[in-house]
């Protein structure tokens, strides 16, 4: 009996934790159900003041304003390409379920800065949180996407809401590991050299760290974008709208024309977001020693303002 246990010992000695996963879930559900739902509505406000805000604009006002918005952030060619992109999203008649994607995006990438940043901030300032974090990430990284989907459908149900805190859970760590990263590498003569300076805390944080460290912290952005991206087909089985819906409907009925759109839409959305990000990240040296409103129709405006010279009398 002692050698069949040696020799198979799994068969006797196991660990409940499939009970535990669902005990702990049933009672979270039984007990808190209120704060999860109270959890939703500042949510649902957010992404129902972009969704509306995109939806209802006229499309050539956006094209426009995401040109100009992109053209002040990167440069020209960015700007033409977003152009094109945003235009060939509405030729093919992905303009709706494009804007709805857009807002959720939008409102899920805000929720994962508004968490991650500042969670950077914390564990590059403290070694012993970012010892218990670091695990953390990992386990969030490492686990399989549609993992994510069970608990948060029996704590938050289906719908666009629980998509977008799917999709700012799943695409957090990013930003968090390269938040506490940027910030680490900033040169330690730079901050030793700010304190000798007398400046505050956080006055050394904002005008030196952080700027120091942008160009880490907006690659985490990106890669934060990316996933959100990645996620929203995945997402889209849980009823959330847009372009990953496209897809999904498109794999299940078989509709190449569909998923194509739909594939398509999200391909543009990415290039065009990757884009962005990485502009974001610039430095002054990237954009030829100049600010960043010292270029695009900023720029261009104080330009033409300052070579008008007033007329005077001789």
């Amino acid at each position: 009996m002692d050698l069949a246990i040696l020799l198979d010992p799994f068969a006797t000695i196991s660990m409940p934790l499939s009970d535990w996963a669902n005990d702990s879930m049933r009672w979270l559900t039984s007990n808190y159900r209120g704060i999860f739902q109270a959890i939703k509505a500042p949510v649902k406000w957010l992404l129902d003041l972009v969704e509306d805000g995109l939806r209802g604009a006229p499309q050539t006002v956006l094209l426009a304003l995401a040109a100009a918005i992109v053209w002040q952030v990167v440069n020209r060619t960015t700007a033409i390409l977003t152009l094109f992109a945003f235009a060939a999203i509405g030729i093919i008649g992905a303009w709706d379920a494009a804007m709805t994607s857009l807002a959720v995006l939008t409102t899920a990438v805000s929720i994962s800065a508004l968490v991650g940043l500042p969670l950077g901030i914390l564990c590059s300032r403290v070694n012993w949180v970012w010892a218990i974090v670091r695990p953390v990430l990992d386990f969030m990284q490492t686990i399989p996407s549609f993992t994510y989907l069970v608990p948060v459908i029996l704590l938050f149900g289906i719908g666009n809401v629980p998509g977008i805190i799917v999709t700012a859970f799943f695409a957090t760590p990013p930003l968090v590991r390269l938040t506490n990263l940027g910030l680490r590498e900033v040169r330690a003569d730079l901050v030793e050299a700010a304190n000798a300076f007398g400046a505050s805390p956080l006055k050394r944080l904002w005008s030196i760290e952080l700027p120091l460290a942008r160009p880490t912290i907006m690659a985490g952005v990106n890669q934060t974008v990316m996933l959100s991206l990645a996620m929203s087909v995945i997402a889209s089985m849980i009823s959330v709208a847009g372009l990953g819906r496209l897809v999904l409907v498109g794999i299940s009925q078989l509709d190449l024309a569909r998923a194509s759109v739909g594939g398509l839409g999200i391909v543009l959305l990415a290039v065009v977001f990757d884009r962005v990000t990485q502009g974001l990240g610039f430095t002054r040296r990237d954009r030829g020693n100049r600010g960043l409103w010292e270029q695009g129709p900023v720029g261009w405006l104080r330009t033409q303002v300052s070579n008008r010279q007033p007329l005077t009398n001789e």
